[in-house]
């Protein structure tokens, strides 16, 4: 029998299931259609419960949208892509992905992705806002900004006091950070985590048992917002349980705790047992004096854990950071550094050229210079004034539009314009745009 009349589908079957690499594909609908051994073990769940489900159902994702879905809509690879994100046992883990389009003949039909999974690696080389593996404290967090120094002098209050806290701020702005120096300022006991992402109730009956072997300590709920109403009625009841012993309880939510209630997302018995005290930080776009000296310490605490001569980073490059809105926050900022620093050698400043092209393509996705951009970098060609106008319209616009999640009324009040001039400003650039 020659290989033209062999059956090779048993061996790509065994191969796929086998590899040490997990793999992914869904079709045009997002649905999956493939998943091996391999991505399993990654991200925890079987075929059968991914089978009649979007991955946006299954996943919740840190900074960036899913390399999959992305691979869909554009329709091109988006190769050593590292990806951050919680799987279904509430872990946060870490890939570098390779994901691909897959055509039948001239038709696109969906994408596969092989993943490598880097979560145990990161942590040994690097631990995310850690200094050199020791507990984090009040004195080791950086801040510089008012809004940040309130939220360390309140925490430390609490700690004294001994209160439940609620932590509320945006995904990666340190909200477990202020709960682990909380824990340490008034606790020799231990630190126990319920992650909240996709937790089942054994989690949290594995952490009642955790707390009965041990009797004092401090309990971090992260995001009890995303939690099932009825498991969040079954945290409530552990909760008070445990209450009168030596333990603390904090939680942490991603948006204002009273909008959550009143959009039944967050129960508000839940909200008032850990509401003796709350701490907003605030996103890291509203406090970017925060942004240079985090750069600062990363750099000193990458020189003295790898013996690296990186000092810092150049105009460029600040001026690109400081003009950045971070929807990642700090820890955006943090694994933006991890990949730079990765790549360094011998160099002492980080340039503009050293940067990642997708933190480039990011602050300029259009591909031209941003309007703010033609006034720092006077030695770029200018371009004719009413181009610039154009240019600068379209990104306020936007910025504005952004801000207020694209609501028209409240953008033209903050503009101070007509809900109908505005209407007609976005129309007039919707149409330029068809045009170019």
């Amino acid at each position: 029998m020659n290989r033209k009349e062999l059956d090779l589908s048993p061996f790509f079957s065994f191969a796929v299931e086998h590899v040490g690499v997990g793999v992914h594909a869904i079709d045009l609908k997002g649905k999956t259609i493939l998943y091996n051994k391999k991505m399993k073990e990654i991200e925890g769940f079987d075929f059968e419960e991914l089978a009649d489900r979007s991955l946006l159902e299954m996943f919740r994702f840190d900074q960036h949208e899913s390399t999959l879905l992305e691979v869909l809509q554009s329709g091109t690879p988006v190769l050593n892509a590292k990806q951050t994100y919680w799987n279904r046992k509430g872990q946060e883990i870490t890939t570098i992905n390779d994901t691909y389009p897959v055509f039948d003949g001239q038709q696109m039909i969906g994408a596969i992705e092989l993943s490598r999974d880097v979560t145990r690696l990161e942590k040994v080389v690097y631990q995310p806002l850690k200094k050199y593996e020791e507990p984090v404290t009040f004195t080791s967090l950086t801040a510089v900004s008012d809004s940040m120094k309130n939220v360390i002098n309140t925490a430390e209050k609490a700690a004294i006091a001994q209160l439940s806290v609620m932590l509320i701020g945006e995904s990666g702005t340190g909200k477990e950070l202020i709960a682990e120096a909380i824990h340490w300022a008034s606790s020799d006991g231990e630190l126990h985590t319920l992650y909240c992402h996709g937790t089942d109730e054994q989690l949290i009956e594995q952490l009642a048992e955790n707390l009965n072997e041990n009797g004092s300590g401090t309990v971090y709920c992260e995001r009890i917002d995303l939690l099932p109403f009825a498991l969040q009625t079954r945290l409530l009841e552990m909760a008070r349980e445990y209450s009168n012993h030596s333990i603390t309880f904090i939680a942490s939510v991603g948006e204002d705790p009273v909008e959550l209630v009143a959009e039944k997302k967050l129960m508000k018995e839940l909200y008032y047992f850990f509401s003796a005290l709350t701490i907003k930080i605030e996103p890291l776009r509203n406090r970017k004096e925060d942004i240079m000296p985090f750069v600062e310490d990363y750099f000193s605490r990458h020189r003295m854990k790898f013996g690296s001569v990186v000092k810092g980073v150049d105009e460029d490059v600040k001026r690109l950071f400081l003009a950045y809105d971070w929807p990642g926050n700090l820890k955006e900022l943090e694994l933006l550094l991890d990949e730079t620093t990765s790549l360094l050698t011998t160099e002492e400043v980080v340039t503009e050229e050293l940067l990642p092209s997708h933190f480039k393509l990011k602050v300029n996705k259009d591909g031209k210079l941003r309007p703010e951009d033609f006034l720092v970098h006077t030695t770029k060609e200018l371009p004719p004034l009413e181009e610039y106008l154009l240019e600068a319209e379209i990104y306020y616009l936007e910025k504005v539009m952004d801000l207020h999640h694209g609501n028209v009324t409240k953008a033209a009040a903050a503009l101070g314009m007509s809900r109908q001039n505005l209407q007609y400003r976005l129309r007039k650039i919707k149409k330029n745009e068809g045009q170019t």
